[in-house]
């Protein structure tokens, strides 16, 4: 058992699925900082000052000062401001995942191309030239 766990865990697929797993994490806090330090403040002064992560709906019924009050109190909240982030970095994570399929795909299909090119440009392998000579010198003869 512990031979085949070895040979799963070392197949090229799952090396694969964990260096984009490592990635994507990596990737995830790059776009956490772009929408909460970048993108959200402007958007937030373009709309009178609204921060996004301090929206929330007090259930309650207490006075709540804030999102963080009433967390730190264990105050039931819905937080949709925070909604509204998340739905912004999955929208920025699913362009730019968008975006480099894309670009791979055209990447594949040039090298398609360059390769159905090259081999019509190819010359006939060795072995067939010999043959083509070794037909038309038995046509010579007999013709």
């Amino acid at each position: 058992m512990l031979q085949e766990f070895k040979e799963f865990a070392l197949k090229g697929n799952v090396l694969d699925m964990a260096v984009g797993i490592i990635i994507g994490a990596a990737f995830t806090t790059i776009v956490t900082s772009l929408v909460d330090d970048v993108l959200m403040p402007p958007i937030g002064m373009i709309l009178g000052g609204i921060d996004f992560s301090n929206y929330y709906i007090n259930l309650s019924g207490q006075e709540i000062t804030s999102l963080a009050a009433a967390r730190d109190a264990g105050q039931p909240v819905i937080a949709y401001g925070n909604f509204i982030n998340a739905m912004i970095k999955f929208l920025i994570v699913a362009f730019a995942l968008f975006l480099i399929v894309k670009n791979i795909n055209n990447l594949k299909k040039m090298m398609e191309k360059d390769e159905e090119k090259a081999a019509d440009e190819a010359p006939p392998p060795r072995n067939e030239v010999l043959l083509e000579e070794i037909r038309d010198a038995i046509r010579s003869r007999n013709g």
